[in-house]
């Protein structure tokens, strides 16, 4: 008893504190760069030669650091990926080792979000906010990236939201009804092994799916891209698992409805 006093406030931490990071996290992909919070033209365009901008030291510095924030973000996320320390962090932490890894996710994020220099004089790969396009291009991405953000929450859903953040695996311990990875069945682990990002094409739409794309942009969108396609190993069985797994939880959704019907 004395242990799930303990369990418990810290998974419901790493829980919120990775809750709150999520909702800046669509702050800062979507609300700034399609509301135009930051300015992200004035500098030379595509016209004048990336390699010139590249040059220029109020350029270099601020994207240096932003590539050191995505490196120090991408390092941790896939070093406490490993078994190796997976297996460390089980054996100090024990139940809590899913918790400490979303924790320290949501934290390498936090850094990411607060320290980003945007580099407004940066060149410009694309630039929508002229006319004629100014006005429809921006509504357009909105569009696109509340669709995505909508059906990023949903598979969320599917794939276990409680577990994916370290709530389940302390429930089940304080409990006493095992690890919930044990009674999954081997396809669904099989899956887990190489989905790490189930939500990647939603993700690559928010990143890229902007009227500007500046300098700055373009390095978070590339950087991003090339981590969440090396993460993918799917093939026709996952993908058939997966389908079948969306048709059951959508009928049991459905099932509460047609009672009340009745």
């Amino acid at each position: 008893m004395a242990s799930a006093l303990l369990l418990i406030p810290a998974a419901l931490a790493s829980f919120i504190l990775a809750f709150g990071t999520g909702v800046e996290f669509v702050r800062f992909t979507s609300l700034r760069p399609l509301l135009g919070g930051i300015p992200e033209t004035g500098g030379p365009d595509v016209r004048q030669g990336w390699l010139a901008a590249l040059q220029d030291r109020s350029i270099l510095a601020p994207l240096a650091r932003d590539l050191v924030l995505l490196l120090l973000f991408v390092g941790q996320h896939s070093l406490m990926a490993t078994e190796t320390v997976k297996a460390w962090t089980s054996r100090y932490f024990g139940v809590l080792q899913r918790s400490l890894y979303v924790a320290c996710t949501a934290l390498a994020l936090q850094l990411v979000m607060r320290y980003w220099e945007p580099v407004p004089r940066g060149p410009v790969l694309w630039d929508a906010r002229a006319e004629p396009w100014a006005t429809w291009v921006p509504l357009l991405c909105f569009v696109l990236h509340v669709i995505s953000w909508l059906l990023i929450f949903s598979i969320l859903l599917v794939f276990d939201y409680a577990e994916l953040m370290g709530l389940k695996q302390v429930y089940y311990h304080v409990l006493g009804l095992g690890e919930p990875l044990a009674l999954k069945s081997p396809r669904a682990l099989r899956l887990f092994s190489h989905l790490r990002h189930p939500v990647c094409v939603e993700l690559l739409t928010v990143l890229w799916v902007v009227p500007t794309l500046g300098t700055d942009r373009l390095l978070l969108a590339l950087l991003l891209t090339l981590y969440l396609g090396l993460a993918h190993g799917l093939d026709q069985q996952d993908l058939r698992y997966l389908r079948a797994q969306l048709q059951r939880k959508l009928h049991l959704l459905s099932r509460p409805q047609e009672g009340e019907a009745e």
